[in-house]
């Protein structure tokens, strides 16, 4: 199969979004950060459901007691996050009655689909602004949710932190071939 894909903007800001693991210790102005919320609500969902919501915490203390609650205290995963400048964290909202239906009729969780879609709008309007994130989805949620006051019924299906990545972190990109992941007409 022939790579017959040229680089356009779009491609080069989707080559340019990583998962930002090191950031500089320098707030991020909440313009840019009501920008990123911005292209998320703007993101595609089941029949127009919208069901998110994001909670920014951008001041220092919060962001360093919200982040403990995002690793494991004998491991060093996600422990980069107590650096991050901003976590977003994204709240399940429920979905309109026609995608619900939807989603239980077909047996796909729409409204998770609907939330990834909105999340990587949120990502690559930072990436666009030169500002990284990283998507996080290993958290203890119960306590996230206390400390953030998300009632109880709610789910937080992911964390996104955002700042300016430390210049020379970005990490090699390796990804699978086009001929691997695309076919025509058949699988």
């Amino acid at each position: 199969m022939e790579n017959t894909v040229t680089t356009s903007s779009f491609l080069k800001l989707a080559e340019k979004r990583y998962s930002a693991r090191k950031y500089l210790d320098k707030p991020v102005d909440r313009s840019l950060v009501e920008r990123a919320v911005e292209a998320a609500r703007l993101a595609p969902s089941a029949c127009n459901s919208q069901p998110w919501h994001f909670v920014i915490v951008d001041e220092p203390p919060r962001v360093r007691k919200l982040a403990d609650a995002t690793f494991l205290p004998l491991t060093r995963l996600n422990k980069f996050v107590t650096h991050a400048p901003v976590i977003a964290a994204v709240v399940a909202e429920p979905p309109n009655a026609s995608a619900a239906v939807g989603g239980y009729v077909k047996k796909k969780p729409y409204y998770l689909m609907d939330i990834g879609m909105a999340v990587e709008h949120f990502c690559l309007q930072a990436a666009e602004d030169n500002l990284g994130t990283c998507i996080i989805g290993w958290f203890n949620e119960r306590k996230v949710k206390g400390f953030l006051n998300v009632p109880g019924s709610k789910s937080i299906p992911l964390l996104i932190t955002l700042g300016y990545p430390e210049p020379g972190s970005a990490p090699v990109k390796h990804r699978r071939d086009l001929e691997s992941i695309l076919s025509y007409n058949s699988y």
